[in-house]
């Protein structure tokens, strides 16, 4: 027969440990509750290990979740149970999101904690889901918990969403002028160029610049995709490895204009998270170890973990993140008011909403700046080619 390991809560709150014998983890939790004990978590002996560690793979939840956590929040905040409640949200969901709303449910069911039955899909839920999870079962504000999740995880969808809107077209067009200029270069400027070169007159300059390119394209088109190709291939795999990302994620910060956006960006998200975790009853420590290990810039990651390591160690906020040397003065200064005013939280949203304010601006307008300048760009290269065609027939004419 099974031993389950439990945690529970007895009638005076006080948290109970323990071992017990059952045939299920159902008539195990059936068996506590007779005894008068509130399971909090349940997990057979000799998986719990297992459990942890998968926990700690970090899941990334889709945009889907974000929703699907929506309405669970407000399911179980009008009373009806979690069984029930995972049951009408998992309907009409797409294949992927219905099969592991399925299993939550099943696994819930036989008596295993939602947040053990999460821990279970690590591919699917991230530390910090899981986590939050945790804490709103064990408070008994799992609908509270669960929306502040799906808030913090809609911003940033949201955030991501917009800024590839705002450079879709300039893309776009950066593409296309890439394209037109190759075709311009390989077919068109060599049959333009051949009358001229057989005429035996001296090319100008910008023809010269121009039939130079198109013979390059042409002679050592292939050597030159080839070339380029192993270079994009050589930089992917590059900045897929640690060394790679922790220096493109130096390099981004220290950039003119995308430094800025890449830092109040990660500022913002943080401040949002430390806000929310907090105010979901985690204490400021967790929630900053959190932060880090939720962080994507491996240099904000490192400067967390070492303001975590020093509020540990017994200083004070403010000056654990000023001497990260990666936080603006006026963060550290939100993070020394708050802490001497006890509205820690209330100052990181307030800071986290004028910093999503801040770069949204900035992006929009970024947006709309470089929509004229690629355009301006591609123009130019037409330009120049058409002028390199047609100014040795305008000096041919004027010699005639």
């Amino acid at each position: 027969m099974p031993v389950f390991l439990y945690k529970a809560t007895n009638p005076s709150q006080t948290v109970v440990e323990g071992t017990i014998t059952a045939n299920s983890p159902y008539e195990a939790r059936s068996d506590l509750r007779q005894q008068g004990l509130r399971v909090v978590s349940m997990v057979e002996q000799g998986t719990r290990t297992r459990i942890r560690q998968m926990s700690e793979t970090p899941g990334r939840c889709s945009a889907k979740f974000v929703s699907v956590f929506n309405e669970l929040a407000t399911l179980l905040g009008t009373g009806i149970p979690l069984l029930d409640a995972i049951q009408s949200v998992s309907q009409q969901q797409p294949r992927r999101v219905h099969l592991a709303l399925t299993q939550l449910r099943d696994r819930v069911g036989s008596g295993v904690s939602l947040t053990e039955a999460m821990s279970e899909q690590p591919e699917m839920f991230e530390v910090l889901c899981i986590r939050m999870t945790e804490v709103g079962e064990n408070s008994g504000t799992l609908d509270t918990t669960l929306r502040h999740w799906a808030e913090y995880k809609g911003r940033s969808i949201q955030f991501r969403d917009k800024v590839t809107t705002a450079l879709t077209y300039p893309m776009f067009v950066a593409v296309v002028g890439v394209v037109v200029t190759i075709f311009l270069m390989t077919f068109v400027m060599p049959m333009l160029l051949e009358s001229l070169a057989e005429s035996g007159q001296p090319l100008p300059l910008p023809t010269r610049i121009a039939k130079f390119g198109s013979d390059l394209f042409v002679s050592h088109g292939w050597e030159l995709g080839i070339g380029v190709g192993l270079l994009v291939l050589f930089t992917l795999v590059f900045l897929r490895s640690e060394r790679g990302r922790r220096f493109w994620h130096h390099l981004l910060l220290r950039l003119p204009l995308f430094g800025m956006l890449a830092r109040k960006q990660a500022i913002s998200r943080l401040a949002f998270l430390i806000a929310t975790l907090t105010k979901s009853g985690i204490p400021f420590l967790q929630a900053l170890e959190l932060a880090a290990k939720s962080s994507e810039n491996l240099v904000i990651r490192d400067a967390l973990d070492a303001a975590a390591d020093a509020v540990r160690s017994g200083r004070d906020i403010a000056p654990a993140f000023e001497k990260t040397g990666v936080f603006p003065m006026s963060v550290t200064q939100v993070f020394s008011v708050g802490q001497e005013s006890g509205h820690l939280d209330d100052m990181l949203h307030r800071l986290a909403s004028d910093y999503d304010r801040q770069v949204s601006q900035v992006t929009d307008r970024l947006a709309t700046v470089l929509e004229p300048v690629l355009i301006l760009c591609l123009a130019f290269f037409v330009g120049f080619i058409l002028f390199a065609t047609v100014l040795p027939i305008l000096e041919a004419g004027n010699v005639l």
